[in-house]
């Protein structure tokens, strides 16, 4: 788009897209094609060579993704972004893209379960080491830093607990130690949240949740900030040759404009193209037409939210409620900080007669789906504890304040009073 301003609903609309000059077709083409004509040798070698930019295999790039990574990369204010198979393979590729054997890595420990075993059992596995630290405990994080630190990580809102991290206070931190500071933000999507405002560098998201919206794809995305200083000696896969490209020095040797944008390239060229968790064009098609709607889901996912954690806050057999947006929240202070349009779709709670009541009415709930995803039109229910974090240990599940009894909502777009009907219905029964 132009340089003017637009707000994030026009964005979400039209970012990215340039119209096809041969049909005119206003709806952005599904490119199912393997490969593209070179036109001529030179053209060739110059994109493989990085002198010059477009298309050449769609393992690692593909213009119907590309309008996607664009689109996302303008909603969060960054400079340029990356599709790939997966929420996880994204955090994976993240991590894996900056740090190598002997690097460590500091991670708040209030993690989606997939994500917390990937760092606590995966990465060991190939040398590097996680330190996992309490949300916003700034004097643990400091502590955990040392010389072979090389990056943060965090979760804007933590899952399943409902944390919401101090962006601004790891971001001075990281910033202090010259480190990378990537931001998981799938619970706050862009039209809630920009990290990049906040101090982050690199911004993952779970296309597969809100941003989708309906449960139809599966997809990841790594937004880049473009201003990290990759020059420090310490980012060695930045700053030593590459044997796998040309011995290129990705720091050190991209031209401009090229330049400011070393880890999304170095991601691209490297984790996509030599390692290919690719996001296939359909459905990459998919999530844009989730984008358009975003702003507005987000509004009524938030807002349904709310007043069913007021419903369940008040009610006799419920114990406990977490939801950043309820004013006596833990997290409350800083909701109003960084979520002031809306506190997201994900609700909490346990019950006075314990686990198995939770498990109960999990089973016995009408309208809500039991299944593991969140971010759906529809309302989900889930016992996590058995579920989504059951590879995690009592011990994990307790560091990541999970308890056993915690009910897992993701409130959808059904009407509210049809939403906490069912909720009261389901109460009823244990």
């Amino acid at each position: 788009m132009s340089k003017k301003k637009y707000h994030v609903e026009t964005l979400a609309i039209h970012a990215g897209q340039e119209i096809e000059p041969n049909t005119l077709a206003r709806a952005v083409p599904v490119y199912r094609t393997t490969a593209y004509n070179f036109k001529s040798s030179q053209h060739g070698a110059d994109l493989f060579a990085l002198k010059e930019l477009g298309n050449i295999y769609s393992r690692l790039m593909n213009p119907t993704n590309d309008v996607l990574e664009k689109r996302i990369a303008e909603l969060e204010g960054g400079a340029a972004a990356l599709t790939l198979s997966s929420g996880t393979a994204a955090i994976y590729f993240t991590i894996t893209n900056i740090l190598k054997q002997g690097d460590e890595l500091v991670s708040a420990s209030n993690l989606y379960g997939g994500t917390f075993t990937q760092f606590d059992a995966i990465l060991p596995n190939q040398g590097i080491t996680v330190r996992f630290t309490p949300v916003n405990d700034f004097k643990a994080v400091e502590a955990a830093i040392n010389s072979k630190t090389r990056a943060i990580f965090i979760e804007t809102i933590g899952n399943p607990v409902l944390d919401v991290s101090d962006i601004e206070g790891y971001a001075k931190i990281a910033k202090k130690h010259n480190l990378p500071l990537i931001v998981d933000s799938t619970f706050t999507t862009p039209t809630l949240l920009r990290p990049i405002e906040y101090g982050a560098n690199i911004v993952i998201h779970s296309l597969s949740k809100w941003i989708n919206g309906h449960g139809t794809g599966i997809g990841g995305i790594v937004v880049d900030d473009g201003k990290f200083n990759w020059k420090d000696p310490k980012f060695a896969l930045f700053n030593e040759p590459d044997g796998g490209y040309h011995g290129l020095r990705f720091a050190q040797d991209l031209p401009e404009p090229l330049a400011p944008l070393a880890f999304v390239l170095r991601l691209r060229t490297v984790g996509l193209r030599n390692q290919g968790p690719t996001l296939s064009p359909d459905a990459a098609w998919l999530f844009l037409q989730g984008v358009e709607s975003l702003p507005l889901r987000m509004e009524r996912h938030s807002s349904n939210a709310l007043k069913a954690a007021e419903f369940l806050k008040k009610h006799p057999k419920v114990s406990w409620v977490r939801y950043p947006g309820l004013k006596d929240d833990p997290a409350n202070e800083l909701t109003k900080k960084y979520l002031p349009n809306g506190a997201g779709g994900m609700v909490v709670f346990g019950l006075k007669a314990g686990t198995e009541a939770g498990i109960k009415l999990v089973d016995n709930i009408k309208l809500f789906s039991i299944l593991a995803n969140v971010g759906d039109a529809k309302s989900l229910i889930i016992h996590p504890a058995s579920t989504t974090h059951s590879q995690l240990d009592s011990e994990s599940q307790k560091k990541g304040g999970l308890h056993p009894e915690l009910v897992r909502l993701s409130i959808g777009l059904e009407h509210i009073d049809d939403i906490i009907g069912a909720l009261d219905d389901a109460l009823k029964l244990v």
